[in-house]
Parts: structure tokens; sequence; C-alpha cells
């Protein structure tokens, strides 16, 4: 007759870890019912015991006490099975990833982007290679690759011949002259109705405003000017843009300044702001316009202070008419001018000369755009 299976006799080191494995319990449920098995085992029980203990197999009981008499406590670990063999190796995952992330037209294919099921069935028809892949391994496959479905954006290049050339009279004036740089632009169109925005409110209960149905009162633009120097920003509301409104513009930021030194004016390369009687008035009063390149309104340092403008006074606003749209636009104005240095003032600004950035794919310098923050 066989002797009963049991597990040879316990150094002290190895009854102290199986002790402290069921005491504590804290491990893993496969550790932790093995251990119980060679405790067990120690204390004389046999295996038709120990199974019912454990609620386990009397073959599993006896194969852990076999290889803990073979090899120790490192039969507490769990030997996982390899699972069947790869389908696909590391070139072919990365095929598959080059494949979904190539334009569609490149692979003759009519589609602007791929759905998984399109995708799965391309990769089996790809002639020369042929990739066989369920829908659900391709989408944990892209998933694990970082290859997630994302809305398309758009961007810009200036396509403005001396782009370098202004970029660089604005840095330099912004670096050299700080005290005597303006900027200067428009804001707009701003409208009578309810704007969409954000505010504190009991959760469920957001405020609410009425809709509108008639635009009977027109648009306004906002003629925004920025004083680098003096941290500051004024202006005033118009019917319209035009070459007249940016002159009255100029004239109130000579006005700033009216010891007769030079100034250098930043904004945006646009026909309103080239009219004939402007270069004359400039060359005058001795102001030079430094024009942004075209399609690069970014680099106006007034962009970042347009919008804490719109978010603080324009979102989440119901004006009644234009009057009372322009007093909150001063009453605002007032605010930051008297509190240029304040840490939501600059972090509002932070965070637009962020946007701006982001969305504009823009690296300047690693400089900001004003030095007001």
């Amino acid at each position: 007759m066989a002797e009963p299976v049991r597990v040879r006799r316990l150094s002290d080191q190895e009854g102290q870890k199986l002790q402290q494995i069921v005491r504590r319990g804290s491990t893993s449920s496969v550790r932790y019912r093995r251990a119980m098995m060679l405790l067990a085992s120690t204390g004389g029980n046999r295996v038709p015991v120990i199974a019912k203990l454990v609620q386990a197999n009397e073959d599993t009981v006896r194969d852990v006490i076999h290889r803990f008499n073979e090899i120790g406590l490192d039969c507490l670990g769990p030997r996982w099975a390899g699972g069947r063999p790869r389908l696909l190796s590391p070139d072919d995952e990365d095929f598959v990833v080059q494949t979904a992330t190539t334009r569609l037209t490149k692979l003759g294919q009519p589609f602007t982007r791929w759905s998984i099921r399109k995708l799965a069935a391309y990769l089996r028809k790809v002639h020369g290679r042929v990739t066989r892949i369920g829908r659900e391994a391709l989408r944990c496959l892209l998933a694990r690759r970082g290859i997630t479905f994302q809305r398309t954006k758009t961007w810009k290049e200036s396509p403005d011949p001396e782009r370098d050339a202004k970029l660089d009279r604005i840095e330099q004036v912004l670096e050299q002259f700080p005290d005597r740089v303006f900027a200067f632009d428009e804001f707009g169109p701003l409208g009578i109705r309810p704007a969409a925005g954000s505010c504190w409110a009991e959760q469920g209960h957001p405020e609410r405003h009425p809709a509108t149905y008639h635009r009977t009162h027109g648009v306004r633009y906002f003629h925004g000017c920025y004083s680098v120097g003096d941290d500051k920003l004024w202006g005033v509301n118009r019917r319209k843009n035009g070459a007249a409104n940016t002159l009255a513009a100029l004239r109130s930021i000579r006005a700033a300044r009216p010891d007769g030194a030079p100034l250098y004016v930043i904004l945006d390369n646009l026909a309103a702001h080239k009219g004939e009687t402007i270069p004359r008035w400039a060359k005058k009063n001795r102001v030079e316009l430094c024009f942004t390149p075209t399609y690069a309104s970014w680099a106006n340092p007034i962009e970042a202070h347009f919008g804490p403008l719109r978010q603080f006074t324009v979102a989440n606003s119901n004006p009644c008419n234009h009057t009372a749209q322009t007093q909150a636009l001063h009453a605002y104005l007032r605010w930051p001018n008297a509190n240029a240095r304040h840490p939501e003032v600059l972090a509002a600004q932070r965070r637009e000369r962020a946007r701006i950035r982001s969305e504009k794919g823009i690296r300047w310098g690693g400089r900001p755009l004003a030095t007001a923050a």
C-alpha cells in the first residue's frame, strides 16, 4: 500500500512564512489556498480532508504538496498557461497601426475615415499581406497603441512673404520699448441675444435665459486699445469697422503718451487698418504701425485680453440693448485696470495665451506675447 501524500518537514522560515500568509490573508487567493493546503498537511491531515477544507480537487492538493517537496515555497505562485500562440507578430501590429493612421485616399479606399469593421475587412484583403484579426481584438490593439477616435482639426500657415520680418519687428519693440508699445484690434460682432456661458448654481438647476427669435438691434464691434507697459485696456463700441474708427483709436493711443516721443502700435493686417489717411497721420505723429503677418493675429498682445473680456462680460449674459452691453464692458474694463496684477487676471490671461497657442500650433521664441503677464 502506498504511503499517504504529505509535505516534508518544514524549516522555521517556511513555517513562519506559511503562517503569515494564512493569518493575514492579504495575498492573492491562489497563494492563500495553497498555503492552507501545506499547513493542513503539516498538521497530519490527509488529502481528502484538505480538499474539503479548501474546496479543491484532491489531485490539485497532491500536485501542490509534490511541488512543495520539490521546489519549496516557489510552489505558491501560480503557473499561468501561455494560452494559444499569438496570431499577430509585432511587425503585424505595426502594420495595423500604420494602416489605421494612413489617409484612406493613399490606400485607394473610397472613405474619409475607417470604421472598425471596414478596417478589419481591409486588413484581410491587403495584397501581399493578409492580416486576420477580429473587430474586438482590433479595437483593443488600437487602444493599447494609443490610437483613439478623434475629431479632425484645421490649421493655417501664413502666406505672408514678410512673415519673419514682421514677427521679428514685433518681438524687438516688445523687448526694447515695452513702455512705448500699444496694441489695437476689434472684438465682435456683439449682438443683443442671450449668450451661452457657465456660472455657479445648484446641481441640476442651471441658470436659464429666455430664447430670442428676432435680431432687431443690429451688431456692434468693440474697438480695443491696450498699453503693454501699463497693462491697461480701454475701448469703445462702434457700429462697424472702418478706417475712420481705426484712426480714432490711434488718436486715443497717441493721447495716452502726449510727450511726442515715438510710439509703436501692433495691429492686424486688415484693410480697415490701412486707410489713405492712416499712414500719413502715423508718420506725422511719430507712430510706427507694426502689422502682424497674414493669418497670424495671435502675435497681437491684445488677443490674450479679449479672452477674459468674452468670458466675464459676454458669456452668460442677456443684455437688453447695446447701451447696457457697452456699460457692462466698460464696468469690466475698470476692474482689471484697477487690479492689473490680480491673480485671477493673470491666470485668465495665461489660459487665453495657452488656448491661442494650442489652436494655432504656435511656439514663438518660448516667450509670452505680452509683458503684462
